[in-house]
């Protein structure tokens, strides 16, 4: 139960999945009831459940089964780290000088007011891969500068960071639909919000007009936040097993 609420954490999928129960409940309850026009009507949902569930929650599904069908001992074992992560109390200097490359950057890209979105991720988002062009290179300051460069062919679109990689640039994110979003935002910051709503990603925005930092997590934006606060979020996000 627990590794079922870790993959659904964050994500539009859990809300759907308490509403997938409560319907559930309903119709348990209106059988009690004695309530059988209700109860054969909900029934009907009931019946094709397992279909309906696979149609919604498509996307994790596809995710689940990619990773399972890694058949290399280290995809398996990488599986394994993901529900049962090491213990991260003390960060080791590899994960310092990463977190210190990150933060080196955003500062060079928010004073230079070069537009920039990275996406980080403890689960692999494949399907957000697979939309940008493949880089999987170490995390550095000079790489991230040079991706988001105004005159760069991968400038636009997001930068997809997973574990200690870049895994893709010029990455395609969904645009979020939410009405509550402030109509100050342009379509970089409805993107990262976008991507959060769906998936359990943390995005990191720098604004083009202004340099302000911003961060989106779980479908919410904190706009204006500064390089220190920045680089903390990521460290609880990438390294903390809370």
């Amino acid at each position: 139960m627990y590794v079922l609420y870790k993959l659904l954490r964050g994500t539009v999928a859990f809300n759907i999945f308490i509403g997938v129960v409560l319907l559930y409940g309903i119709w348990w309850l209106v059988g009690i009831l004695d309530m059988n026009l209700l109860s054969m009507l909900l029934g009907r949902f009931v019946a094709f459940g397992v279909i309906i569930l696979i149609i919604i929650f498509q996307p994790e599904v596809r995710e689940f089964l990619l990773v399972l069908g890694n058949t290399t001992l280290k995809g398996r074992l990488n599986f394994l780290e993901r529900f049962f992560p090491e213990d991260a109390s003390i960060l080791s200097e590899v994960k310092i000088a990463r977190l210190n490359s990150i933060q080196n950057s955003l500062e060079y890209l928010s004073k230079s007011k070069t537009g920039a979105l990275i996406v980080f991720s403890r689960e692999p988002l494949s399907t957000i891969e697979a939309t940008g062009v493949p880089i999987n290179a170490d995390i550095s300051a000079p790489m991230l500068d040079s991706i988001f460069f105004k005159n760069s062919p991968l400038h636009d679109g997001a930068v997809l960071i997973s574990g200690d990689k870049i895994k893709a640039g010029s990455c395609i994110l969904p645009v979020s639909k939410n009405r509550d979003i402030s109509q100050e935002l342009g379509l970089r910051h409805r993107a990262a919000i976008g991507v959060t709503e769906n998936s359990n990603a943390l995005s990191i925005i720098v604004s083009e007009e202004t340099g302000e930092i911003s961060q989106a997590l779980r479908g919410k934006i904190k706009r204006n936040i500064s390089l220190s606060k920045a680089k903390k979020t990521i460290s609880n996000y990438l390294y903390s097993t809370k």
